[in-house]
């Protein structure tokens, strides 16, 4: 019987998700229900008023806001404004330079920022208009924005690593490590695709016509605020200075002092950065809340245990239950943003996956991989309407997908990569944690 209710609950969710109903909303309400229906009012209730106090409470989970704040600082005080302009005066004179010198801004400020949407929404504003004057077909230069801001979740501080090594009970470093390699491989795909399609398909991405050299501009002038901040931060967690928790109080505390010194946050800047970090990490805690006590709930119907023992009665192979992971993560990211995505399933997951003795370091961040694809997928692709608002006068809705479509390819050999040769992440995730 409660392994029926379990099941119910889970046609429930799936429903109201399909309604549009709020993940959160749904999580907390399937939960709640199917603990009345198994134990009472009286528990479900208990559980409702403890959960979000035990979550919250959670050491290592502030340092998503710290993080948010960092990235949000140095957003608002415009210290990663000039991270294009730095690595297109390196990469000019290349084929699909400009596209390629995009793509790094992205890289740069994924490791102040740990959100796609803020990358792709910051990068796209300022290269998109740059490419199309150079003559970059626009669907081309903004899908080139929406996937380069995928990267944003990949190198740290990536928000989705640190509420999955929450969850998993992994530590953060490594998978933020194991995040790097990902992250740097991603970039390195992206500029080789955009090389090769301006090598041959100049009327894509044209070659440029009046190449500046790297002397036209002090480039550690323009990118030192985010040195600073990537040696302080990173360099302390790696080193074994400090913990993740920690780093994400002294990067927030790191782009307060740099924007203050340089001048460029008013009050009134720092107050939106404020906001928004006060805004993004309530709604972020909340789908958080309701997904722990779904686990709960998936726990004491002993629902997870049978779906885990179903699964493994199957005797599925090493590739053929990475093949149905990947597939479910795909069309769930077709329809879903990447938390509600991963702690809807991560319930289900993580049993099957210990059972299997996957290494959940790699897990993670392979799943943060299949998350940020999901960002560029139709029909739902958030990064892609990013785009569409920042630069509507340039290219369609359609355009724009179209012109991701490449980088979706890219992004499954990548996947592909990382299934075949773990190691890629694994080796790197070892070298240091804590």
């Amino acid at each position: 019987m409660s392994v029926a209710t379990g099941l119910a609950g889970i046609g429930v969710l799936l429903l109201l998700l399909a309604l549009r109903v709020p993940v959160a909303v749904a999580l907390i309400l399937v939960s709640f229900g199917g603990i009345w229906l198994m134990l009472g009012f009286a528990p479900a209730v208990g559980i409702l008023t403890t959960t979000p106090y035990d979550f919250v409470a959670s050491w290592t989970l502030s340092a998503v806001p710290m993080f948010l704040l960092m990235g949000f600082v140095a957003f608002h005080a415009g210290l990663t404004t000039r991270l294009f302009a730095a690595a297109d005066r390196v990469l000019h004179r290349l084929p699909g330079g400009l596209g390629m010198a995009a793509v790094l801004a992205c890289t740069g400020f994924a490791s102040v920022s740990g959100s796609s949407l803020a990358c792709a929404a910051a990068m796209g504003r300022i290269a998109i208009p740059e490419m199309i004057k150079a003559g970059y077909r626009p669907s081309f230069a903004t899908g080139t924005l929406a996937a380069g801001g995928t990267i944003g979740a990949l190198i740290p501080p990536s928000i989705l690593m640190i509420i999955y090594g929450v969850f998993a009970e992994q530590s953060v470093t490594k998978v933020f490590l194991g995040g790097i390699s990902v992250g740097v491989m991603t970039a390195a795909v992206y500029c080789l695709l955009i090389f090769l399609t301006a090598k041959l398909r100049p009327d894509i991405a044209p070659l440029p016509k009046e190449p500046r050299s790297a002397a036209d501009g002090n480039i550690l002038r323009d990118v030192w605020p985010i040195l600073v901040l990537v040696v302080l931060v990173f360099g302390g967690l790696f080193g074994g200075a400090f913990t993740a928790t920690e780093a994400g109080a002294v990067g927030a505390a790191g782009a307060i002092v740099i924007a203050a010194l340089t001048g460029r946050l008013p009050w009134a800047r720092f107050r939106t950065a404020l906001l928004e970090t006060v805004g993004t990490s309530v709604s972020l805690f909340i789908i958080g809340v309701g997904a722990v006590m779904f686990t709960r709930f998936l726990g004491l119907s002993g629902t997870a245990g049978f779906i885990s023992t179903t699964l493994t009665a199957w005797e599925l192979g090493y590739v053929e239950l990475m093949v149905l992971i990947v597939i479910l993560y795909l069309i769930l990211g077709m329809f879903m943003e990447p938390f509600g995505a991963m702690l809807i399933t991560l319930p289900v997951l993580l049993p099957l996956l210990n059972a299997a003795s996957i290494d959940l370091i790699w897990f993670g961040v392979l799943l943060v991989k299949l998350l940020e694809v999901g960002m560029i997928t139709p029909p739902l692709g958030m990064n892609v309407f990013v785009i569409r608002n920042v630069a509507h006068k340039y290219a369609s809705l359609g355009d724009i997908f179209r012109g991701v479509a490449l980088f979706i390819v890219a992004d499954i050999v990548i996947i592909g990569l990382l299934i075949a040769f773990p190691e890629l992440v694994t080796l790197v995730a070892g070298l240091r944690g804590r």
